[in-house]
């Protein structure tokens, strides 16, 4: 089957970073504009510039005016705490008159959006600190397959023969494994070992900006949980690993989608966002990314760092299937670009060694991995010490076994297009050039809908709700191509069949 290609690569976020034409009208660089917040005050001057052509549209002025300032709280332009400015000052430089912002703040008031106390002004609602919220999660959808079902809903691969012989022939240096005591922060002969794979790949590391963790996602989670609190935002792609929108809303933050086209994350906007939302963290995944398989180009690469630099604003990069690539293309890391960056780096031996062996780092500027060092004695004392020693086996034949990962699944993603030509003829999507999984385009119909009709056809998939950071169009499913092939096979048929059902069903008269 050709790969066909899509008119807009991926669904864009109205209410994300992208700047809309009918409310922000066109203004100097970012770099030189006036900052919103200030010390936890709204400028006048600041504020009238965010709110864009706020006059246009239904209702009375100050209904207007209310909604475009409920729309910088809910895109965490403004965020828990934030004085707005006194009513006669935003008043002179929006040119009404001082009641229509009184009353635009009381309809704010009204809706719980802001607080009005005498004396101390207009701010927005919540405490600007104080114990993190809890929120649902939506990767744990991603480990609820149904019963009885076929499993496309998880990335598991398969272990290369290679990796297969290594762990067979693995024999652990027990003067290591009976240590008495084990460094929170892993082994060091594993760290040096680490720290060697990324000087020869081509960013300079040492073995003190390397902390040994149980899988990346606990990489992830311990880099949020020391960097975020409650009221903070941080920056990802608008389709992203829901690990990292998970985790930072466990601690209160909220996660600001990306938007993104056929090559990745938009580093223009990347830009306005950094600019104008005052992120603590900026979390990507640029090459092969989970789960569009889109694969940042150089220059947008280097980019992302100058303005990591720039803002100083630390960016942690998930690499765990960068490797994984069939045309052999796998850049340094983000951290290679600028030296002078806060660049951290995510990676793990689960996709391109063994799933089951629970074994990542973080490559990070040495006074935080001694942070994290003492929040890894706090969780869980350190990284099991048997998996350490056989990722030091894996981890010697790193380029040899993503060689091999890679060529296992690009057939894999080969059978995927065949049976997709023949049960999904109509699904379109641009096939990667790297990774585990397609991302797949419905031409009509909701993903969560079409998950419900499949379930009863006996298959479990995850649609575009599971990944989207902010609110985005619910018509891309995830497919895997990591399963056997028979079970590949046999899922791909029964979800052909759900969803002529669900398109019949979408044609029948209400």
């Amino acid at each position: 089957m050709s790969t066909q290609h899509r008119a807009n690569a991926l669904p864009v976020d109205q209410g994300s970073a992208t700047v809309d034409s009918t409310r922000v009208p066109a203004a100097p660089p970012v770099a030189t504009a006036e900052p919103l917040v200030q010390a936890g005050e709204a400028s006048a001057a600041g504020l009238a510039a965010r709110l864009g052509r706020w006059t246009h549209g239904d209702g009375t002025l100050a209904l207007r005016l209310s909604r475009a300032l409920a729309a910088l709280i809910a895109g965490g332009e403004l965020r828990a705490g934030d004085r707005l400015p006194a009513e006669r000052a935003l008043a002179t430089v929006v040119s009404v008159s001082r009641g229509t912002v009184v009353s635009a703040y009381a309809a704010l008031a009204e809706q719980g959006l802001v607080e009005r106390r005498q004396g101390s002004g207009t701010r927005v609602s919540g405490a600007a600190s104080g114990a993190p919220v809890a929120r649902p999660g939506r990767g744990e959808a991603l480990f609820s397959a149904v019963p009885n079902t076929i499993d496309l809903l998880r990335t598991v691969p398969q272990i290369p023969e290679l990796g297969v012989q290594l762990i067979r022939d693995h024999q652990p240096r027990l003067d290591l494994a009976l240590l008495p005591e084990t460094d929170p922060a892993g082994l060091p002969a594993l760290r040096e070992l680490i720290a060697d794979m990324y000087r020869a790949e081509g960013t300079p590391t040492t073995p003190e900006q390397i902390l040994v963790t149980h899988g990346a996602q606990q990489a992830i989670s311990l880099v949020v949980n020391a960097l975020v609190g409650p009221g903070d935002i941080v920056l990802a792609e608008e389709i992203t690993w829901p690990g990292v929108t998970d985790s930072v809303g466990l601690r209160g933050g909220t996660v600001h989608g990306v938007p993104m086209g056929a090559d990745g994350l938009d580093v223009v906007a990347l830009e306005q966002a950094m600019a104008r939302l005052r992120p603590v963290l900026v979390a990507l995944n640029p090459h092969h990314q989970n789960p569009t398989g889109t694969r940042l180009p150089a220059a947008a690469r280097h980019r992302v760092a100058e303005l990591a630099a720039q803002y100083g604003v630390p960016v942690i990069e998930d690499r765990v299937v960068a490797g994984i690539s069939f045309d052999g293309v796998v850049p340094p890391t983000l951290a290679a670009e600028r030296v002078d960056a806060p660049m951290m780096v995510v990676e793990s031996v689960s996709k391109w060694a063994w799933a089951g062996l629970r074994i990542g780092w973080l490559r990070a500027d040495p006074v935080l991995v001694r942070r994290l060092r003492g929040a890894r004695q706090l969780a869980d004392q350190s990284t099991s010490v048997p998996g350490q020693l056989l990722a030091l086996d894996l981890i010697a034949h790193a380029d040899e076994l993503r060689l091999a990962n890679s060529r296992v699944h690009q057939e894999r993603l080969r059978l995927l297009e065949q049976l997709m030509a023949e049960h999904l003829p109509d699904w379109t999507y641009d096939a990667p050039r790297g990774g585990l999984s397609l991302w797949a385009a419905l031409p009509r119909g909701s993903a969560t809908a079409l998950a419900r009709v499949a379930a009863a056809h006996g298959v479990s998939i995850a649609g575009t709700a599971a990944f989207a950071a902010s609110a985005a169009p619910d018509d891309h499913v995830r497919l895997p191509f990591t399963a056997p092939d028979d079970v590949l096979a046999e899922g791909v048929r029964r979800l052909g069949a759900a969803w002529r059902e669900y398109r019949e069903s979408l044609d029948r008269p209400a």
